[in-house]
């Protein structure tokens, strides 16, 4: 069972930033635990063809690495988000189906511990490479607190999904 705290060893700000990313992270895992591939690929909400388990954790990777490497540090797209478009915003999503969970896991746990070391290396200050659509900048502060809010809000699609495909609540 993944292990989760949000409790930091230590109480300055980048210590409680970093816990409650890591903590939001870990929450996201750990309700994908015991996931089989065919209920990881279901889709049970109608209106919502793009959300499933599978699809939630491409996202949430996604995410991150617009807003880290995207963002903050001014790189071109990769993967998925190279595909976006007005009709198609979320290929990420539309394609983790095709991609089995466990490697999605993976991947989305290997890109947090390279993120986790690269935001320790930055000053919370540091202003973002690319600006916002209105002109500004924010600073790596704003980018960490997003993930952590769009992670938290993710993980209750997580649990939405997770009951509809087999029942398990309250991870």
């Amino acid at each position: 069972m993944t292990q989760r705290t949000d409790t930091p060893p230590s109480w300055d700000e980048r210590t409680q930033l970093s816990t409650f990313l890591d903590y939001a992270r870990d929450t996201a895992r750990a309700k994908c635990e015991g996931v089989t591939a065919e209920d990881a690929r279901k889709a049970p909400l109608p209106g919502s063809p793009l959300m499933t388990i599978s699809g939630l954790i491409s996202h949430l990777r996604w995410v991150e690495h617009h807003w880290v490497q995207v963002v903050f540090l001014g790189e071109e797209p990769a993967g998925p988000l190279t595909e976006a478009t007005d009709d198609d915003p979320d290929p990420e999503m539309r394609t983790a189906v095709d991609i089995p969970l466990p490697r999605l896991l993976a991947e989305y746990e290997e890109q947090s511990a390279r993120y986790r070391r690269l935001l320790a290396d930055h000053d919370l200050d540091a202003k973002a490479v690319r600006p916002l659509r209105d002109g500004r900048h924010v600073d790596l502060r704003w980018v960490i607190l997003h993930l952590v809010e769009e992670t938290s809000r993710h993980n209750g699609h997580l649990d939405i999904v997770r009951e509809l495909v087999d029942g398990r609540t309250g991870v």
